[in-house]
């Protein structure tokens, strides 16, 4: 991997958090009731739907956020549940406002915490052990790539902000295999970006992103940061998909798409 790398800085990632709220709450309150109830890009969830799940999900990454602090367990489901269940219940405009007041509440608890706190966060959630960079990465991705889904059912061309794809774009080797489902051949694609720029290796039969250390590969894709993310995270269809550049003779987009399916 190569460009501009560091290691995750859990101040910046709360700033990214932030902006992230505000441009939500600034869409959210353009919404008509029609507009909430009506398809957002996660084809199972309305746009109503998806202000809940981020709703929901501010209230249990107060718990987590909670629980690396005092040294306690991640919320389970037994926490989870009716949490959701209540969300769940909520009609539409009152979602979206709920949404946006525990987002608030939420980035206000995050903002609270010095660096001496944050330093000393250690939970384990998601099937890994956390500390404060590895849980506001986290939280980001959920809230950008939802806040995405909300925005491009209501403009096509909307993007993922870049502020969060700057905190996001190395978080991607991680996520990769997590979400990604492998070819039945080996299959090695230099992966380069722009806006930040980055260069990886996919390995496509056992979907991993490492850094890319020279050929041999089975070819190259060139591509905008913000697309790769969308890619790794199922957003990529051909209705918004940007210009880019694929050179393989065994890999096509479709391929691609297909080994992102989404989530």
């Amino acid at each position: 991997m190569s460009g501009a790398t560091s290691a995750p800085d859990p101040a910046a990632l709360v700033v990214a958090v932030r902006s992230s709220h505000e441009r939500l709450a600034a869409l959210v309150g353009t919404l008509t009731p029609a507009q909430l109830t009506g398809p957002s890009y996660a084809s199972e969830w309305t746009v109503a739907q998806v202000l809940s799940h981020l709703g929901s999900q501010a209230e249990l990454f107060t718990l987590l956020t909670d629980a690396g602090l005092s040294g306690g367990e991640a919320p389970g489901r037994d926490t989870m549940l009716p949490i959701w269940e209540r969300w769940d219940g909520l009609p539409p405009e009152t979602q979206a406002s709920e949404c946006i007041a525990a987002n608030k509440r939420l980035v206000r608890h995050l903002e609270a915490l010095d660096t001496g706190r944050l330093a000393g966060f250690r939970v384990a959630a998601f099937g890994r052990d956390l500390d404060a960079a590895g849980m506001l990465r986290a939280r980001l991705s959920e809230h950008a790539v939802h806040t995405w889904d909300v925005a491009v059912a209501l403009d096509p061309a909307a993007t993922v902000a870049a502020d969060a794809i700057a905190q996001l774009v190395d978080f991607l080797p991680e996520m990769a295999p997590r979400v990604g489902r492998p070819l039945d051949h080996p299959v090695t694609l230099e992966v380069s970006t722009s806006d930040p720029e980055r260069r990886f290796a996919m390995i496509a039969d056992g979907v991993r992103l490492e850094p890319f250390a020279g050929p041999p590969a089975s070819g190259s894709l060139r591509l905008p940061a913000e697309a790769l993310f969308r890619l790794v995270y199922g957003r990529l269809d051909p209705a918004h998909t940007p210009p880019l550049e694929l050179d393989s003779s065994v890999l096509t987009l479709g391929d691609l798409r297909a080994i992102f399916p989404g989530f």
